[in-house]
């Protein structure tokens, strides 16, 4: 197995495009709209169709949704036998509603009723995993690494404001963690994305932070070396996802001999083409698709900057 994801999964319904906030009492219509397996899924969904042979360990309910989940995941070619059924859980619906270049979501239900800890198989040995972590799961990072798993890690958005630091704890032993500059710099209490950067490259190998529009900044503490990739110009419809789907692709790239650069690259170009389309992350392109969609926009970067990508696609 090339690719696991680990964590929380929702269904995600996404409504791009949108004017406005919708205001109380307000109807708002819009055609960018898109819907499907969201949270860890998005990561599994992106490592599949990039060509990672790829499995998903999450709780799911005994509703409906749960199975529609379970059936979309399938037909990527997702190993769903780590999907472990708890009777009487709903899986938690996710709206995301997409407006002036940014997105608000809504979430309902409750989280799932199982620890990681609890679900994950005790034979896996993924290349790589992606996993939601905090201060309560090292007991599932550790035995990944100790299996020679390169792991990387999610630690989402914190709703309390508190952005705790003791939740970098999570990160112990982890390959990888890759946030935005704004998590970033909450999590290391600094004041520029640089400065976080450095920080968090104390507690993880590779030290990513994602700057939107202005690129990526990327620093691999074991050689040293530190890039500073610049965004692939698109018109941003729908940046729903648009950080799982860099993670997920960062985590294939992990499995190739690709320079830094190139790995960072690869997993712009990805997200890239993702928030030009509506949808969120259930548009994420294939590998083959990263090719025709640098075929179709010449202009929209360097053709040697992705000259790479063009020798990886059969």
């Amino acid at each position: 197995m090339d690719t696991l994801t680990v964590g929380q999964l929702f269904l995600d319904v996404v409504f791009a495009g949108l004017g406005h906030s919708p205001r109380p009492g307000e109807e708002a219509w819009t055609t960018d709209f898109g819907w499907g397996p969201g949270g860890i899924a998005n990561m599994a969904v992106v490592s599949a169709r990039l060509g990672a042979s790829t499995a998903i360990s999450a709780v799911v309910g005994d509703d409906p949704l749960s199975t529609l989940c379970a059936g979309l995941l399938e037909r990527e070619g997702i190993d769903t036998s780590g999907l472990h059924t708890v009777a009487g859980w709903a899986l938690p619906v996710t709206a995301s509603l997409g407006f002036d270049g940014d997105r608000a979501l809504v979430t309902g239900g409750t989280p799932a009723p199982r620890d990681l800890g609890e679900i994950l198989g005790a034979d896996v040995r993924p290349r790589v995993a992606i996993v939601h972590v905090d201060d309560t799961t090292h007991d599932v990072v550790r035995p990944l690494v100790d299996r020679g798993t390169k792991v990387f890690a999610d630690l989402g958005w914190d709703d309390s404001g508190a952005w705790d630091t003791t939740i970098l704890d999570g990160l112990d032993g982890c390959y990888a963690f890759v946030p935005n500059d704004g998590e970033a710099m909450a999590f290391t209490r600094t004041d520029t994305p640089e400065h976080a950067l450095e920080a968090l490259a104390t507690r993880v190998p590779l030290s990513v932070v994602t700057l939107g529009a202005r690129g990526v900044l990327a620093l691999d503490a074991e050689t040293g070396e530190r890039v500073h990739v610049e965004a692939v110009p698109v018109d941003a419809v729908d940046v729903t996802g648009a950080g799982d789907v860099f993670v997920g692709a960062l985590a294939v790239a992990s499995l190739t001999g690709w320079t830094l650069r190139e790995r960072v690259d690869f997993a712009a170009l990805a997200a890239a083409i993702t928030v030009s389309r509506p949808g969120g992350a259930g548009t994420a392109p294939t590998r083959a698709g990263l090719v025709r969609w640098l075929d179709e926009h010449p202009s929209a970067a360097d053709p040697a900057r992705f000259a790479f990508v063009r020798d990886a696609v059969p």
